[in-house]
């Protein structure tokens, strides 16, 4: 696991990259308590989101789940090929499996996620 991710309560992680983009995608926790993938709703390349709204919908056989953005900004990058083949996110979610790429309004809004230490902690704290 790379330790330039910072994560949301929501299970969304985030990496910023080169150019002031960052890249965000869902935990391989998410994944796994989702099991049985079968449809993805993606956002809008140009959309414009705030932190915790909802960005799209992961659909599995037991349910449907929001996902959300974790920091405020233009949605620049949509992984469109996600959507076709989304046991992706269980094998590599957090390279081919991510979802979006953002350029963030304010970049220090990552500052107040949770680091790796923080989030594991949080994922033994949630029942199974």
């Amino acid at each position: 696991m790379a330790a330039d991710l910072k994560f949301a309560k929501t299970h969304e992680w985030i990496r910023p990259e080169a150019g002031g983009l960052a890249t965000v995608g869902i935990s391989a926790y998410a994944v796994e308590a989702l099991t049985d993938l079968v449809f993805m709703q993606l956002p809008q390349v140009g959309k414009h989101v705030k932190a915790g709204e909802s960005i799209g919908e992961i659909e599995s056989v037991k349910a449907v789940s929001d996902f959300y953005a974790p920091v405020s900004g233009e949605i620049v990058e949509v992984n469109t090929p996600l959507a076709g083949s989304l046991e992706t996110l269980g094998k590599d979610p957090y390279g081919a499996g991510w979802i979006v790429r953002i350029r963030p309004d304010a970049p220090a809004e990552m500052a107040g996620l949770l680091d790796q230490a923080a989030y594991d902690a949080l994922v033994k704290s949630q029942p199974h």
